[in-house]
């Protein structure tokens, strides 16, 4: 029998949402992969390179799976649990891992490569300030109007340029700006599915500016809708952009 729709909102709303790991929707939620690898190819870059920083490592899962980290490896977050959870992780492996937001608490010409997955913000200036003169900026983004049939289901439609806010033509204006080189952008839309209400809500719970300000207790007559709807049709699609952006310092 199918579980009820208190039973699943009970089960989201009290798992943990720390860290940056999405094991918890194994098997209740699905999302394509971009093509380009950016586990893999993160990792090609961080074994050339000697001294490397991880910009909004979140729970530093991803830097984690680098089998092989430079000499030097840095890595940055400013939310606490997150923080928390990632010096957990990293430091075992020698990674320092610093409290930091937008401002980087690091000299000029520090690293000969920045990477990010899923930044909230790129500080463009601050990524050409840190970086040695050839040194190179890797980084898998979140493009515009990501999930947007979550976020229109929930808040109603939204203007223009909310839902192409994070484009990533304005990521290469924003690079060049601060001096740096684009040397590969693409973008893809990739295919997500959420079998039950209470993986949206965890997801909604986690990845917070999908619906800002959501709370069970707010939209709970859209949840149960949603619930109902999912059970009809077996799951709610939407589709999830993201870019691929590395740029580099000039020589």
């Amino acid at each position: 029998m199918s579980r009820t729709f208190e039973d699943l909102v009970a089960e989201a709303e009290s798992a943990p949402v720390d860290g940056w790991g999405f094991s918890w929707l194994e098997g209740r939620a699905t999302e394509e992969r971009p093509s380009w690898g950016y586990a893999r190819l993160m990792g090609e870059r961080m074994a050339l390179a000697s001294v490397a920083l991880d910009v909004q490592t979140g729970g530093g899962e991803v830097l984690a799976g680098v089998s092989r980290l430079p000499a030097v490896t840095v890595a940055t977050e400013s939310w606490p649990p997150n923080l928390a959870h990632a010096a957990a992780l990293l430091r075992p492996r020698g990674v320092a891992v610093v409290a930091a937001g937008d401002g980087f608490p690091f000299a000029d010409d520090a690293f000969d490569l920045v990477v990010s997955r899923h930044p909230v913000a790129t500080g463009w200036v601050e990524i050409a300030r840190v970086l040695r003169r050839g040194g190179a900026y890797l980084s898998q983004q979140v493009g515009p109007g990501s999930v947007f049939e979550l976020t229109e289901y929930f808040l109603g439609p939204q203007p223009p340029e909310t839902r192409h806010r994070r484009h990533p033509d304005r990521a290469r204006a924003q690079a060049e700006s601060a001096g740096l080189e684009v040397v590969d952008l693409r973008m893809e839309s990739l295919r997500t599915e959420f079998f039950d209400v209470g993986a949206v809500i965890y997801f909604l719970r986690k990845v917070i500016w999908i619906v800002p300000g959501f709370t069970v207790a707010r939209y709970r007559p859209r949840l149960r809708a949603l619930h109902d709807r999912i059970q009809v049709d077996g799951s709610f699609v939407a589709h999830a952009t993201r870019f691929l952006v590395e740029a580099r310092k000039p020589t």
